[in-house]
């Protein structure tokens, strides 16, 4: 039976280069002189030119400020029976809704159901319609 001690060696050796002149010394497999044989060359360096990260325009904004709302549409709201008190938990269950960001309620759409909607954020939309079919809305913190 062969023994782990047994198995031939899988790796080779690693090559010790700039050890002195009998093995790979002086220049260690870098050539001769010049830019790469005296260090790491930058990725992005073109040689002096001007880099093309340099060269393109700068473009556009992010604000940092900004909050990223998950939408559900008044429409959808359709699938609760009339009455229900619509909870981000119960558009997760109905799979309307991740859960990963705050929820927002847009007016796209007609709602013929009288509901009770909890959400982080309305439209102005939204609102009309929800109380239009005689339901309230509460906006969670």
């Amino acid at each position: 039976m062969i023994e782990l001690n047994d198995l031939p060696k899988l790796t080779k050796k690693r090559k010790r280069v700039g050890r002195g002149p009998g093995c790979h010394g002086t220049t260690a497999g870098r050539g001769t002189k010049g830019q790469k044989a005296r260090g790491q060359v930058h990725p992005e360096f073109e040689g002096g030119q001007m880099p093309l990260i340099r060269r393109l325009p700068k473009r556009g904004f992010k604000n940092i400020g900004r909050v990223e709302y998950e939408i559900v549409n008044v429409k959808q709201l359709n699938i609760f029976p009339d009455g229900t008190r619509v909870t981000p938990e119960k558009l997760k269950q109905a799979g309307l809704y991740k859960g990963k960001l705050p929820l927002k309620i847009l007016g796209d759409g007609e709602l013929l159901r009288q509901l009770t909607v909890v959400a982080h954020k309305f439209s102005k939309k939204a609102k009309e319609e929800i109380e239009k079919m005689g339901g309230q809305i509460e906006i969670l913190e």
